[in-house]
């Protein structure tokens, strides 16, 4: 130390030099770091999960939380200011704007479950109820045995509601039913008077949203900071699952007819989570918020939740608080509220479905028995039917172009339908296009009208995969027809010299005809979480449904819109089960989808069988479409249930490798899993997949009794193809005594190498209820194989 001390004295100016070069340095290091670190530490939006609540005081509750965040705040207001909301009615937790570090610091105490970024969710009638059975006219169904379920109260999780709508009149409507505690919230162009016994409550949701999106302008959005919906989309949904009666409604003259929900007299609260951002031009659903919604829907007593939302994958777990539907849900099913969800919309590519808990009710979407048919003459007198929601004037005799460069010009034409947009005006004026397009998106036919229109052509034929119609701007004649029809198309103009269209409206054909499919854009499954449980559960219609919207995104002077998507496939199951909860109060929300499930349609209802729209169409399957298509009728009457309660739930999570102390926080009392851990495919599910088929295979299921006290039932198998499947006992007895039953079934294959997906169903038939559940089944030898090697 001497030494050293000697040569800094001998060299103190070039030492001071260096040490100030050295401090000029670390400075600069230090205001880049601090830049870093604060870029780093800027707060923002993470949800802290409690699990289940400790004390039945919601404001004990909320005090709690704003304790543990004075605690690491260091203050009261810090506490106060950092709060975005309290969940503290169907389970105990907090959204709160923190910096990773004091997320960290929170995920590190005993009592928190999971702290996680929150994260965000996109949006995925008539004849639909006569199409499913549940005509008004016929005073002894399950519609009118139950008086439209005017004692069920259905709560929608979307964009909001528009209260003026004719389909929320409460005409002849009884007493607000008493189990209700929810309210009617005010805000912009909203407030009380707008709720009455229809609509019987309304709450918004925005502090997440607006801690995410900084820039948002409440005063300038178009967006109503209240339950009011701009977006349309709630009000829509709403209508399906239980709009009242309102006659006489039609788009433009088609589809025309009463507009109804599925549950008519049920009554609607509405939880507006989802807000359009004006600079994005989206709506969008923070998780923080729509958990909020979720919360107060328990508090407020609703009994059915419905929520066409979603994500796209990769899915987090169900177990997985970013998943946050999945956890809401989870302790609404617990307390008796059936919680039904859209599959999602990107299909039809396998393992797309989202919201794939076990406890929720997944939706997948159908077509109608309706088309609209659109004439299409082509100049040799040959005429084509392309569908089209068209309704204007005919269009005469005229030029039929597709743009495609002749071989002997230096100008460039497309005839891709995404390409449109770069041909010459004088390519498409005056004429009718045809052009192709290999995109699943919708907005590929809009965008070629679009293109056309404004080329001064006179409409556009687009040839693409089979999927649902939808209207084009200002009913510019856009007419869908699949690549054969167009290869057709575009050899008659190849071969002509001059060749010419007429394009006649659209009609509409409903009734037998028509045959039912699965809509290309509704997600599929396997299951990309946990490919042992089954989704989607079950299928409704959702293509070309007619319902009431916000006036501003209205097609006619009466607020009404035709929308496609799982959205409205979701709304449909939502309604069916409103009037199964009015028909048998006692029934969990797990019975209530095995009923759903078991007495599905796995043809239409005219005994046809259902296809799934793809590439290439093929017949539908588990995957498509789960149980089948859904039979409202058969489901208020299924004879036998496959029920869940709180230890098969537990069951589940710890065959899905579940850290024993988060189930216990999460279902509020002390859980130990069982060594070995138990088989995922012994949970009580109304259906059958195994994913990984080599050896021998033994499972269980337990039938619960509600229909005849003395009862017997027989099995019949269809087995997947190569796959042997052996049931015990064969023949199951009810008696006053014996309300619930178990069974085995053993399943074994011959097949040698990996396989995909076989389907089959088990139905247990006491010649009066056929109860069946679909089986799939995947042989995976190869996987094996490497693992032992």
């Amino acid at each position: 130390m001497g030494l050293l001390f000697l040569l800094e004295m001998r060299n103190y100016r070039t030492s001071i030099l260096v040490v100030l070069i050295l401090v000029t340095i670390l400075n600069g290091q230090s205001s880049f770091l601090a830049r870093v670190g604060a870029e780093s530490e800027r707060s923002k939006v993470y949800v802290v999960y409690l699990g289940e609540k400790q004390h039945d005081d919601p404001e004990f509750v909320t005090e709690s939380h704003h304790r543990l965040l004075w605690s690491l705040l260091g203050s009261k207001e810090d506490a106060h200011d950092s709060m975005v909301h309290s969940y503290r009615h169907g389970f105990s937790g907090f959204a709160a704007k923190l910096t990773n570090s004091q997320a960290k610091k929170l995920a590190e105490l005993p009592e928190v479950v999971h702290v996680t970024p929150d994260s965000f969710y996109e949006l995925a009638t008539t004849r639909t109820w006569d199409y499913l059975g549940l005509s008004a006219a016929n005073p002894k169904n399950l519609l009118n045995v139950t008086n439209m379920g005017e004692e069920v109260i259905i709560g929608v999780v979307d964009t909001g509601v528009w209260p003026e709508s004719q389909v929320f009149n409460d005409n002849g409507m009884g007493p607000v039913p008493s189990h209700w505690k929810g309210d009617c919230e005010s805000g912009e162009m909203f407030n009380s008077s707008h709720c009455n016994k229809k609509l019987i409550g309304a709450k918004y949701f925005i502090s997440a949203f607006l801690a995410k999106y900084e820039s948002f302008n409440a005063t300038a959005s178009l967006d109503f900071i209240s339950p009011r919906d701009y977006d349309g989309h709630g009000t829509h949904v709403a209508t399906i699952a239980s709009g009242s009666v309102f006659p006489s409604i039609s788009y433009k003259g088609l589809a025309g007819g009463t507009v109804r929900g599925g549950a008519p007299r049920a009554r609607i609260a509405m939880y507006k989570a989802c807000w359009y951002h004006d600079d994005l031009e989206i709506n969008t659903c923070s998780s923080a918020d729509v958990l909020k919604a979720m919360d107060e829907a328990i508090h407020d007593g609703v009994d059915v939740l419905s929520l066409s939302l979603g994500s796209n994958v990769p899915i987090y777990p169900e177990t997985d608080f970013r998943n946050g539907i999945a956890t809401g849900a989870f302790h609404a099913v617990l307390k008796g509220i059936t919680v039904v969800c859209s599959g999602g919309n990107a299909g039809p590519e396998a393992q797309t479905v989202s919201n794939t808990a076990p406890w929720i009710l997944t939706v997948a979407a159908t077509t109608l028995d309706r088309s609209f048919p659109t004439p299409i003459t082509l100049g040799n007198n040959k005429v084509i039917l392309g569908q089209a929601l068209y309704t204007g004037p005919e269009v005469g005799f005229t030029s039929l172009v597709y743009p495609e460069n002749p071989g002997n010009s230096n100008e460039s034409f497309y005839g891709t339908c995404e390409l449109l947009l770069y041909n010459s005006n004088r390519t498409m004026e005056g004429k009718v296009v045809l052009c192709f397009t290999t995109s699943l998106l919708s907005s590929s036919v809009s965008n070629a009208a679009r293109y056309v229109k404004r080329a001064g052509g006179l409409g556009v034929i687009i040839a693409r995969h089979p999927s649902f119609v939808r209207p084009c701007l200002d009913d510019f004649p856009c007419i869908t027809v699949d690549y054969e029809l167009g290869t057709n198309i575009l050899l008659y103009i190849r071969s002509s010299g001059a060749p010419v269209v007429k394009i006649q409206p659209s009609k509409t054909l409903v009734g037998q005809p028509v045959g039912t499919k699965v809509a290309s854009f509704s997600s599929r499954g396997p299951n990309s979480v946990a490919a042992a449980i089954l989704k989607p559960d079950i299928a409704a219609p959702g293509v070309s449904i007619l319902a009431a919207t916000a006036t501003n995104r209205t097609f006619n002077d009466r607020g009404f819109i035709m929308l496609s998507g799982t959205s409205m496939a979701a709304p449909v199951i939502s309604g069916v089960v409103a009037l199964l909860k009015a028909k048998h109060r006692d029934w969990s929300p797990a019975a209530i989808r095995s009923a759903i499930v078991t007495t599905a349609w796995r043809t239409d209802p005219f005994g046809q069988q259902i296809f799934a729209n793809g590439s290439p169409r093929k017949l539908a399957d588990p995957f498509d479409y789960g149980g089948g298509l859904v039979n409202p009728e058969k489901a208020s009457n299924p004879g036998l249930v496959y029920d869940l309660g709180l230890e098969d739930y537990v069951l589940y999570m710890c065959s899905q490798g579940y850290t024993e102390s988060s189930i216990s926080q999460l279902v509020g009392k002390g859980t130990v899993c069982s060594n070995p851990r138990p088989s995922v495919l012994d949970f009580n599910l109304p259906s059958i997949t195994i994913p990984n088929l080599k050896e021998e295979v033994t499972l269980t299921r337990i039938l619960t009794n509600v229909g005849p006290v003395n009862s017997v039932y027989k099995v019949v198998v269809e087995p997947p193809f190569g796959v042997q499947v052996t049931v015990a006992p064969e023949t199951l007895v009810f008696n006053s005594t014996t309300k619930r039953v178990s069974f085995k079934v053993k399943v074994s294959t011959t097949h040698k190498i990996n396989t995909g997906y076989y389907f089959g169903s088990l139905t247990w038939s006491d010649s009066v209820h056929n109860v069946t559940i679909p089986l799939s089944v995947r042989t995976q030898i190869l996987q094996d194989y490497y693992d032992e090697n």
